[in-house]
């Protein structure tokens, strides 16, 4: 084509006021003063050009025949090109990838800065900050798997009865025992577990009050007989527990390495530690200092409280929190040690002529440490102006360093409790009355869907982060 006749076109163009775009098989006449409005863009640059090789330099074919400009780009998201060109604005419909429509208008030349006021706080949201909807996502396909996982290998720990001697008997005992809510049994076992729990605590407490203690003649310190006659029940009843869940279990190798039997021995350990303890320091009188092991250990009964995971979601959620947060842990400890060192050095510096409380870093440490976790004891307190004002940065800092972590590590606790309060619900749903019929009720195509999802998330976030990430609707056609 001569330049005689492309200018011919670019006149003709413009009487006729229109010029043909193609967009992926859409095809659309515009008018060409709506055009100029935006001349930085794509399609506005076209009405300057005055040869092919310019043309095809902003368009992918052109063909002079029909007067029509080809693109090879999405056609179903050229609509929201052309609602710009119409009103001047842009709109992000919720359902869009917001990457994808980012690389889109970049192509055709249009700013973000005209996304509309009621799109454009959702947009930038969800562009910049695209990790918490990746985490929910990601929660809910691992709540799925876990979840999946777990039933699996509860249902395996089931059928292993089948096999073995009252094998029916002993897996009934197994769920009324390690399941609570699984049947009234259960729920009767439960109940009793916890009163016994509440009421060796509540003895131990009462026990350290003056009016409940007891000197023999030697002036040494002994147990209300009351509290033990408690005490001795509540080892008897956590002995049992423990030997039953043992007896009854359905793999004996694997019964300790489960968390909860574990705490179960530990609530036991201590009495008959101390009372072994005993035994050996009366016949040995040279073994004395044993005595004091003695007490350290039953000091540790009220790590019994712990039990009462078995018996509280919540209580094996936030388990489940603490094991899998560590980094957010590490996190948090890592900003309070920051803050702590700066802060405690800054009130030395002011107040180590003037407060003997900060006299000295390690001192000063102290007092960073309860200001900025707010908890603030009042035993040392910065007397100068400048030390208040320390003070009050301190605090303030606090609260912002321990907020931070404390949203990711509540999202995990959410995503944990979910899971096990689902958990729980397919498990009491099992029937193995007349033995093992059927695998528990589980959505098996929405495990399948979750899996390829994954797959699919896992090539997407290989994608963006190859050096090809701004031209991937280039690739695409």
């Amino acid at each position: 084509m001569t330049g005689q006749s492309l200018n011919a076109l670019s006149e003709a163009n413009f009487e006729d006021n229109e010029i043909s775009i193609n967009v992926g098989g859409f095809k659309k006449k515009m008018r060409s003063n709506t055009l100029l409005r935006f001349p930085e863009t794509r399609l506005g640059k076209l009405l300057s050009c005055h040869s092919k090789e310019s043309i095809l330099e902003l368009c992918d074919d052109y063909d002079d025949t029909k007067n029509e400009f080809y693109f090879d780009r999405n056609p179903e998201l050229f609509p929201y090109v052309l609602h710009f060109y119409n009103t001047g604005k842009l709109h992000v419909m919720g359902e869009l990838c917001v990457f994808s429509f980012s690389q889109e208008i970049e192509y055709w030349g249009i700013n973000e800065f005209f996304i509309d006021s009621c799109c454009s706080y959702s947009y930038h949201g969800r562009k910049m900050e695209p990790d918490q909807e990746k985490w929910e996502e990601q929660s809910d396909q691992e709540s799925t798997t876990s979840s999946f996982d777990e039933i699996l290998a509860f249902y395996n720990d089931a059928s292993k009865f089948d096999k073995q001697p009252f094998g029916n008997i002993r897996r009934q005992l197994w769920l009324a025992l390690d399941n609570p809510g699984y049947s009234v049994l259960s729920r009767i076992f439960s109940v009793l577990s916890i009163v016994v729990v509440l009421g060796s605590i509540v003895t131990m407490c009462l026990n350290s009050l003056p009016d409940f203690q007891i000197v023999d003649s030697n002036g040494n310190p002994e147990e209300d007989p009351r509290f033990e006659i408690v005490e001795h029940f509540g080892i008897a009843w956590f002995t049992f527990e423990l030997v039953a869940r043992f007896a009854v279990a359905p793999d004996f190798l694997k019964f300790f390495k489960h968390a909860l039997n574990l705490i179960d021995l530990m609530s036991i350990l201590p009495f008959y530690i101390t009372l072994i303890v005993n035994l050996v320091v009366e016949s040995s009188p040279t073994l004395a200092n044993l005595g004091r092991v003695a007490q350290v250990l039953r000091l540790m009964r009220i790590f019994r409280i712990l039990k009462l995971a078995r018996h509280s979601t919540g209580l094996r959620s936030l388990g489940a929190t603490l094991k899998y947060s560590y980094r957010e842990v590490g996190l948090l400890l890592l900003y309070l040690s920051v803050g702590i060192s700066i802060f405690s050095v800054v009130a030395y510096t002011i107040e180590k002529e003037e407060n003997e409380g900060l006299a000295t870093i390690p001192a000063c440490w102290w007092w960073a440490t309860v200001s900025m976790t707010t908890v603030g004891y009042g035993d040392v307190v910065p007397g100068s102006t400048a030390g208040k004002l320390t003070a009050s940065a301190c605090i303030l800092a606090g609260i912002l360093v321990v907020v931070l972590p404390i949203t990711l590590i509540f999202n995990k606790f959410s995503h944990f409790y979910r899971r096990q309060k689902q958990l729980e619900s397919a498990m009491r749903s099992c029937d193995f009355g007349d033995g093992m019929k059927e695998v528990p009720s589980i959505n098996l195509r929405d495990y399948y869907a979750y899996k390829v999802k994954s797959l699919m998330a896992s090539l997407t976030n290989m994608s963006r982060s190859t050096p090809s990430e701004l031209s991937l609707n280039d690739s695409l056609h």
